[in-house]
């Protein structure tokens, strides 16, 4: 540590007083300069509206190849810089460079938006010697920010949701974004990192005034590590920051620059596809896997009158070959339940009007299974080496399930299996499922990674979380290059933490399966439930990519639920057999009306908060808002009463055009409750009333 900043105040030195042309890596909303003289790498400046925000001689970046640091402040040569712009009007600058000794080339990559003040930034590092090294403690953001410090600078955390204050932050795989706000100087500057799942660490104040975003370090819980040979390259995850000036409310920024960035410019799956899901029915609760043709058949029919678009049939559908008894691994269709196989199932299913889906866990295999037999150098090694069960330690002990590595040649295995259910029975959804590298159920961290050391793509431990991770979201690319409309849901249970979703998996996978809330809860609190774990991780991560289960299609005040579920993506379970024809007339009658103001609206790619309305929570008033804030033509907007004081509340919408006229229309009868400007809305708001101490209502917002 000590190391570290002496290195970063002797670089700030050689800045001092200097002059001279700056290296500019940025323009346009914001402003960034580096200064490349005397051979350093060195932050000079980030500017935005005329505030400064970084401190001359910030380093950077920096990481450790076989060992030894390099950072900006190390001694670099053959600095070149290049300009580039995209189609979408971005703008890149690249600056690379080579360590004086020779064995490491670096690439720092700047991109800026023509209408965003934000900077994306990634590091690549190439190994130029003539052996092979490690790369760690990858920082690829690290500058010293003026202003702010721990004293009077509040870190809001955990997807910016939560406040942390008069500390140093050092983050996890839960902060996929992260906000620094000076309260009394109305700034700050927000940090994401678009790492997949526990492959990303963010640190504010740590060391001093620095602001860290990167891979996790040696010594954490899980580390990142990438074996580089000769002659091979390696790019990290982009890190961006957005810094904001004159503004009182850090989510601000969160709602604004950065839903603008994820949403146009991130790549994220569910903003690729032409048509997002808005009703999905799923068989896990109550049936497990009780499933068969002839339930499945009673099932689609019930989903269909319901206005059900995609139907997915979860665990239970499959065996393995070698004793044709229930299994995972082989992935054959259990002709026992479904004597026909899938196809004929999935043919009635879209005969019906909606897309199949079915559920595989990505990486579980029974000893049956012909991988276990045939391929047993496949499966992930303990530290007594081995094969082991990285998802339930004591199931794995008793049924005898083990984890596949995905950096072995199962990734092609499980690959081609899926696709061949894409393409000989028309798979449409794949529900992906169970921990890959680690478990949200094991809280010992030595029961995590894969250990062996002969698998060709790590060589121990340290370096298999980020080899498994990236091995995974590369299935996903194939898999859409070859079926480009396969909807891919990736549970938090492979991401390896309890509801945990982030932009790494964003990027490669349309949804995630974000909660099983026991079906006790679903009966009763399970809708608080959903919409407290929506609010905590939108605005900052694609509201429409969130999947949550389990509740119930016939559970106890179901409408009330499906009107939970309307803040991201509505999924239901339960058994919409035991729904009587009004019932159903009514579920279809709310989906039609979703799919209406989605064809109007486009409300999926948006969500806000509501001003003056908390996190979900007992004895409160909540809800959300799904404005489209680009054609500002109105959206979707969610109030609900959960034992709270009071008949009504006032609800303000910000968003909109405040020259223009909205009407204000409640729930599916389209009964209009007030008409409005878009400045009386932002200011006033409308007035809801919930009548019942439990109580809920969507709205829809629509400019005349």
């Amino acid at each position: 540590m000590k190391t570290f900043i002496t290195h970063v105040l002797a670089a700030a030195a050689c800045l001092a007083g200097m002059s001279g042309a700056a290296v500019q890596v940025a323009s346009g909303p914001v402003e960034r300069s580096l200064d490349t003289r005397r051979g350093h790498i060195l932050g000079l400046s980030y500017r935005v509206r005329g505030a400064e925000f970084m401190r001359r001689g910030s380093p950077e970046f920096a990481f450790r190849a076989d060992g030894k640091m390099y950072a900006g402040w190390s001694v670099w040569k053959d600095v070149k810089v290049s300009d580039g712009k995209a189609a979408d009007g971005s703008r890149t600058v690249k600056v690379s460079a080579v360590s004086s000794d020779g064995a490491v080339g670096i690439e720092l990559a700047y991109t800026t938006y023509p209408d965003i003040a934000l900077v994306r930034k990634t590091l690549s590092v190439a190994n130029r010697s003539d052996k092979e090294f490690f790369v760690t403690d990858v920082d690829v953001e690290t500058f010293r920010q003026v202003a702010m410090n721990c004293e009077k600078s509040r870190v809001m955390r955990r997807f910016a949701r939560y406040r942390e204050e008069g500390s140093v932050y050092i983050g996890d795989w839960n902060d996929p974004l992260v906000v620094v706000h000076d309260y009394s100087a109305r700034r700050g500057i927000a940090i994401g990192n678009e790492g997949v799942a526990t492959m990303k660490r963010t640190t504010v104040f740590e060391l001093g005034d620095f602001i860290v975003s990167g891979t996790p370090h040696k010594g954490d819980r899980y580390p990142f590590a990438k074996r580089l040979r000769p002659g091979e390259s390696w790019t990290s995850m982009p890190v961006f920051t957005a810094p904001y000036v004159n503004c009182p409310d850090p989510m601000r920024v969160v709602e604004g620059a950065v839903s603008d960035y994820v949403r146009k410019y991130m790549g994220v799956r569910v903003e690729r596809i032409p048509s997002k899901p808005m009703f999905v029915y799923n068989t896990w609760e109550p049936f497990k896997t009780r499933v068969d043709a002839k339930l499945i058949r009673e099932l689609v029919d019930a989903a269909a009158e319901c206005g059900v678009e995609e139907f997915v049939i979860d665990d239970g559908w499959q065996m393995n070959v070698s004793d044709g008894k229930f299994g995972r691994g082989d992935w054959a269709v259990d002709v026992n339940k479904f004597p026909g196989g899938l196809k004929p199932v999935f043919d009635y299913i879209k005969s019906k009007g909606m897309r199949p889906g079915l559920w595989l866990s990505l990486a579980w295999a029974s000893a049956s299974s012909r991988p276990r037999i045939e391929h047993p150098e496949w499966f992930a090694k303990d530290k007594d080496g081995n094969t082991t069960d990285l998802h339930n330690i004591e199931q794995g002990r008793s049924s005898g399930e083990r984890t596949a590595c995905m950096a072995t040649p199962w990734r092609e295995y499980i690959r081609d299996k899926i696709l061949s259910l894409v393409k000989d029975h028309g798979l449409a959804y794949v529900k992906l499922d169970l921990a890959i590298a680690t478990s949200a159920y094991i809280y010992d961290d030595s029961h995590t990674g894969c250990y062996a050391t002969d698998h060709p793509g790590h060589a121990g431990r340290d370096d298999s979380f980020e080899e498994i991770y990236a091995s995974c979201m590369k299935l996903f690319d194939e898999l859409h290059e070859a079926a480009p409309d396969l909807f891919i849901d990736c549970t938090f249970e492979t991401a390896g933490k309890m509801f945990l979703m982030d932009y790494g998996i964003a990027k490669h996978a349309e949804g995630n399966w974000l909660a099983n809330i026991k079906s006790r809860l679903s009966r009763d609190d399970g809708r608080l439930y959903v919409r407290s774990l929506a609010w905590g991780r939108t605005p900052a991560l694609p509201a429409s990519s969130l999947v949550i289960g389990n509740l119930f299609m016939d559970g106890r005040r179901h409408m009330l639920d499906f009107k939970s579920l309307a803040g991201t993506l509505p999924i239901m379970l339960g058994d919409p057999r035991r729904l009587s024809p009004g019932e159903r007339a009514e579920y279809r009658e709310w989906a039609t009306w979703l799919k209406a103001l989605e064809a109007r609206h486009s409300y999926m790619s948006f969500r806000q908060d509501l001003p003056g309305f908390g996190e979900p929570q007992e004895g409160a008033w909540d809800g959300f808002a799904r404005i489209n804030t680009e054609t500002k033509s109105g959206g979707l907007v969610g109030v609900f009463r959960r034992d709270a004081p009071g008949r009504s509340r006032s609800v303000a919408v910000r968003g909109l055009d405040p020259e223009a006229t909205y009407a204000v229309l409640k729930g599916a009868k389209g009964e209009k409750v007030a008409e409005m400007t878009g400045r009386e809305l932002a200011l006033d708001g409308f007035e809801a009333v919930l009548p019942a101490r439990f109580d809920g209502e969507l709205y829809e917002i629509v400019r005349k």
